[in-house]
């Protein structure tokens, strides 16, 4: 059986809106594999393939993360592999406001039910092999950017099975890559609908409303996906960001240190909370976070901009 995917997009945005300057191009990506039972497998080997070949791949460490450097921006192929589970192929497009990823893959002889965070309804139980079937034959259409095609194959699982609650999270992931905002918010809507505690469905409204610069709502989203799946650190960061530019910077604090706590390295986590460190007057915290940050992330232009901007906090009296 081939992998079951529930496509998560998660962008973090480089520049934080107004409150750093400019826009920072994409220098490094860190992709995050999730096992529906929790547990990472150390053969996980990540490759991303551009039209003239791989582009940059890596090895998953104990967190099951792979940090890819010096990736330029543009649409590949994100090729998941590694033992007791199925390749995973999905087609992924990095812009400059794009820089950590989850890929939410399935081994053949897990149970459904033992999808991370709940998100499994007992509707999913009964998904019948031919709507299934139809789901994967989409994802293979995603990775070849065949969107069309898998419109129909998703249309077609939900048309035999409409309370399939990971086909319209993944047909409003289709509509985002067509641009069809609308369509996509629908789709999204629809999931939750069927399975009101499905992280990913709310992970990816919380993208779609940050990417429309509607933080209040992509909060309320992504505190959702938080509370039914609170091992997640990237949904915490996208939560985080989305309290900063809502400037609730008590909760921004709130939200890193969780994430921090929890296993691998979030360096995004600690620019944002020493931002909101910086609007609460705190320079001396705000000098840890940001410390802190370029022991995690040493390179690149998010470090460079980080180097800058401790330089001037550290210019404040405190």
């Amino acid at each position: 059986m081939k992998s079951h995917v529930w496509i998560v997009v998660l962008l973090l945005t480089g520049s934080l809106s107004a409150q750093f300057d400019g826009k920072i191009s994409l220098q490094r990506l860190r992709v995050r594999v999730a096992f529906s039972n929790g547990l990472c497998d150390r053969s996980t080997h990540i490759r991303l393939l551009g039209r003239n070949g791989p582009v940059a791949e890596g090895d998953a460490n104990d967190q099951c993360e792979v940090d890819l450097g010096n990736v330029p921006t543009g649409t590949y192929h994100l090729k998941v592999s590694g033992q007791n589970f199925s390749d995973t192929d999905e087609v992924v497009s990095l812009s400059s406001a794009s820089s950590e990823l989850e890929v939410n893959v399935k081994r053949a002889n897990d149970s459904d039910a033992a999808v991370a965070g709940a998100v499994v309804s007992a509707a999913d139980l009964a998904i019948p092999r031919n709507a299934q079937k139809e789901f994967e034959k989409s994802n293979d259409q995603i990775a070849r950017q065949d969107f069309n095609k898998a419109l129909e194959s998703l249309n077609r699982a939900i048309a035999i099975y409409p309370a399939y609650a990971g086909a319209y999270n993944n047909l409003g992931v289709v509509y985002a890559r067509l641009g069809d905002r609308d369509r996509e918010r629908d789709a999204l809507q629809k999931a939750l609908s069927i399975n009101d505690r499905f992280a990913p469905a709310y992970v990816n409204l919380g993208r779609l409303n940050i990417a429309k610069g509607d933080f209040p709502n992509a909060e309320s989203a992504l505190l959702k996906a938080a509370s039914y799946n609170p091992k997640d650190a990237m949904t915490l960061v996208l939560l985080a960001y989305s309290e900063l530019m809502d400037k609730h910077f008590d909760d921004v604090i709130t939200a890193s240190r969780k994430a921090h706590m929890l296993q691998g390295t979030h360096a995004f986590a600690h620019q944002l909370a020493a931002r909101a460190f910086e609007q609460k007057r705190d320079a001396a915290d705000a000098i840890t976070q940001l410390d802190q940050f370029l022991k995690e992330e040493p390179d690149g232009e998010r470090a460079d901009l980080a180097r800058k901007e401790l330089a001037a906090v550290r210019k404040i009296p405190h």
